[in-house]
């Protein structure tokens, strides 16, 4: 199992790799969903697109119709994303990759690109979790600041306040600019090479990707239907700021809280043979109500973002039991194993954080 990245010294990560080994050796576990997971899709489909379908019949034509199948279809599109997607991109979904690229082009579907996904999430937020210049997860616009790295800017003082707002824009963004943008930039980084691909090649997809979303999702309900443009305008709005809240307190409350350590990119570069990948993974990653099985469900195991990232090519279903080993385990080796009772109490954390950083060091 290649899970941890090992290290001579790391007895940490040699115990649980085996422990983690024999329980699915002796419980007859695959690595993947399986059944588990293929009984989602048709679920969390419903959710986005009966709204949509109830729109496009005219079963919904009021304005408060319309927006509350925007708000859900928002809910559909984020739970699609954490507990489809996700897995998928991590190559967790099924057994034949051929599957895995199949249900990571959900992401496709839902106006992103699976491409800049991975290799953003996968190869750079997961190799360097919360190292400062290299997870981008916590390079904000400069008006956030998620690590005491980066440069303090007086609007930063009221970024608990408004930061939800931003955090509703994310995956419109997506839809907009910020592929294009990812694009070229992990082109200039070597990074499309790696993933046996070509720019010329993605950007193509792209183009096409995205007029085929805008087209079904907006051009249809408009041009189609009975329903006032501007309505589905709102709709459409809604759609994304919900699901650009829920992924964000979802990932924000596993690594930019209190307890979750950063750390810099000269730091992380200095050898240190006592702390293997997967204690940094430790370090910089917290848990949430991992005992709301609803909420398990429904956000792709990702309240058990611990056992996700150091083992992130085991299905999201297997984390609940899993967790038990690794909690037991980092506690032996006298390791703290991040954890908050609630969502609320981690999303409630997540914000006294950022009020922390925003507010200048006294002398």
């Amino acid at each position: 199992m290649e899970y941890l990245k090992l290290t001579k010294r790391d007895e940490f990560s040699k115990e649980l790799t085996r422990r983690v080994e024999e329980f699915l050796k002796t419980n007859d576990i695959r690595k993947e969903g399986r059944w588990r997971i293929f009984t989602k899709v048709p679920v969390l489909l419903g959710i986005y697109f009966v709204p949509y379908i109830l729109v496009l019949t005219g079963v919904f034509e009021g304005f408060w119709a319309v927006a509350l199948s925007g708000v859900l279809m928002g809910l559909g599109m984020a739970f699609i994303g954490l507990a489809v997607m996700h897995d998928a991109v991590h190559g967790a979904f099924a057994k034949r990759n051929w599957v895995n690229k199949l249900m990571g082009y959900t992401m496709e579907m839902l106006g992103g690109s699976s491409l800049t996904w991975k290799i953003q999430h996968n190869v750079l937020h997961h190799s360097f979790t919360n190292v400062h210049g290299l997870d981008e997860d916590i390079n904000p616009p400069p008006f956030l600041r998620f690590t005491p790295d980066a440069p303090l800017k007086k609007v930063h003082r009221f970024q608990a306040f408004f930061a939800w707002f931003f955090y509703g824009l994310m995956t419109f963004m997506w839809v907009t600019t910020k592929n294009f943008t990812e694009l070229k930039r992990y082109k200039e980084m070597n990074l499309l090479h790696a993933q046996g691909t070509t720019y010329r090649r993605e950007m193509t997809k792209l183009i096409i990707g995205k007029i085929l979303y805008l087209f079904y999702l907006v051009a249809i309900p408009i041009m189609f239907t009975n329903v006032i443009w501007w309505h589905w305008i709102i709709a459409f709005t809604l759609l994304h700021f919900v699901c650009g809240l829920v992924l964000a307190f979802v990932f924000q409350c596993a690594h930019v809280i209190p307890e979750t350590e950063f750390v810099t990119h000269a730091s992380h570069d200095e050898t240190n043979p006592e702390q293997s990948w997967a204690v940094h993974q430790l370090a910089t990653t917290a848990n949430f109500e991992n005992w709301n099985k609803v909420l398990t469900w429904f956000v792709g195991g990702l309240n058990h973002q611990i056992e996700h990232h150091l083992f992130p090519e085991i299905s999201h279903v297997h984390y609940p039991r899993i967790s038990k080993i690794v909690k037991q385990t980092a506690e032996e080796f006298g390791y703290a194993y991040n954890y908050h009772r609630t969502f609320v109490g981690a999303i409630v954390a997540h914000l006294r954080l950022l009020n922390r950083l925003g507010q200048p060091i006294k002398a």
